[in-house]
């Protein structure tokens, strides 16, 4: 067994020194890729964890698996200051991921050639780790995870996933498929991706294998082909398979990345009105069952992507929801760092010139399931968040001089009417992370 699963791991190798990965070209810069920079942000899973907003300046991030090094550099876009740290089995893909940072001019970082299980040799700690696309490839998760878990900081992060067994079963179908015709006995190269092209194309449109993930289009491309049809030791899991990696290293879920498209209720047409005996069970279920009902019911997303971390360190808040009047006036209001660029602050200003809403969702599409819009007074309102986090009682101030009156009465608007209005928009906008919310502490 031991002998499989090192001559599985020596596969992979071979495959990405092959045909490293991502084949993204080395000028390309993330710097505009708002919702992948929102992903990789340090700041995204720590206020999702403990209402906080972190500074990234100091911090020491690992790349597990950083292949080319294109996820590294968005680490290092996403995290200023932060000092990145990449590891991968393929020495030609951290070559190519050194040159990358090089090239962009970030200098905070070293790529060394290791295995996840050899992590403690560095002898660092992590405040954050991504383990991004890795993970699935490994003999067993559950060590993975637990080597990944020996080097985070206390209140550390790690942001992992597994492929979904449900949602990408017939890929996994046709894998095995290829590797009874033996073009998977060695690392595949042009000869056995050709071989895999002819095969796909002969079959009738309606063969099941081929309706379900043939892609002539992307076919053409040698990177689609081999993290696909021939991708070596590719595994699905579910979710109870993750909870069960997470139990076994000792870990605890944070949130999935992508946490509104696993939001179970929203899989039906009216939310108040399920059949009774979900609207009876359904408060009752578990973060667990109500998972792995969302992805048994609609197994959309290829990747089980989240974060966890340490179990019980999280710093205990109050939710914003349970905020009393006190709490906000002593409260300060962030913009989440990748809205805060040139770009969004000039479509703001343009949305309030012309009085039109502004689609503050249109930067980061993540954690919507529909456009969010502001109207363009609370947009001017909130401008001053663009310039640097704000008390929120500053806006409510800001709030009054821009409508100082009673649309209909011409009544002049009270500072209680004011505050309302303040908190339900904040309020609507923290729940998509647009803004982040912190209640000063209470005098004990």
């Amino acid at each position: 067994m031991n002998n499989q699963k090192s001559d599985i791991v020596e596969k992979i190798r071979q495959q990405f020194n092959s045909a490293p990965y991502p084949r993204i070209p080395l000028e390309q810069s993330p710097k505009d890729n708002y919702q992948l920079l929102y992903i990789h942000n340090l700041i995204t899973p720590y206020y999702l964890r403990n209402q906080t907003v972190i500074e990234t300046e100091g911090k020491i991030i690992l790349d597990a698996g950083c292949g080319t090094g294109y996820k590294s550099l968005t680490l290092a876009e996403a995290n200023p200051g932060a000092k990145i740290v990449g590891i991968d089995l393929s020495e030609e893909s951290v070559n190519l991921a050194r040159h990358r940072l090089e090239y962009h001019g970030i200098e905070n970082a070293e790529f060394h050639v290791l295995s996840i299980e050899d992590l403690p040799e560095l002898g660092l700690e992590y405040d954050y780790i991504n383990s991004d696309e890795v993970l699935y490839l490994l003999p067993d998760i559950k060590a993975g995870l637990k080597t990944l878990k020996s080097v985070l900081k206390d209140r550390g992060i790690i942001r992992a996933n597994f492929h979904s067994s449900l949602q990408r079963f017939a890929y996994f179908w046709a894998q095995e498929l290829f590797k009874m015709m033996g073009l998977m006995d060695e690392n595949p190269r042009e000869l056995e991706m050709e071989l895999a092209r002819e095969i796909m194309t002969a079959l009738k449109d309606d063969v099941l294998l081929k309706r379900l993930t043939w892609k002539p289009d992307a076919a053409q491309s040698e990177e689609w082909m081999l993290m696909n049809y021939l991708f070596q030791g590719d595994k699905g899991y579910t979710i109870p398979e993750m909870f069960s990696a997470l139990q076994a290293a000792d870990l605890e879920l944070v949130s999935m990345v992508n946490w509104r498209q696993w939001d179970l209720l929203h899989l039906f047409k009216e939310q108040d009105n399920l059949p009774a005996f979900l609207a009876m069970s359904l408060p009752e279920i578990s973060t667990e069952e109500g998972l792995h009902l969302c992805e048994l019911l609609h197994p959309v997303n290829r990747l089980i992507d989240f974060w966890c971390a340490h179990p019980d360190r999280a710093q205990p808040f109050v939710p914003v929801a349970e905020w009393t009047l006190y709490d906000w006036q002593d409260a300060r209001v962030h913009l989440h760092p990748q809205l805060k660029t040139p770009q969004a602050r000039a479509d703001l200003i343009q949305c309030i010139t012309s009085q039109q809403p502004f689609e503050i969702s249109r930067y980061v599409t993540l954690p919507v399931l529909v456009p969010i819009f502001l109207e363009s007074n609370m947009a001017a309102c909130l401008l001053p968040l663009w310039e640097g986090a704000c008390p929120a009682k500053s806006l409510v101030e800001r709030w009054l001089k821009l409508k100082p009156l009673h649309p209909v009465t011409l009544e002049p608007v009270s500072e209680e009417a004011a505050w309302e209005e303040v908190k339900e928009v904040l309020s609507r906008l923290e729940v998509f992370l647009y803004l982040l919310l912190e209640r000063s502490p209470r005098p004990s």
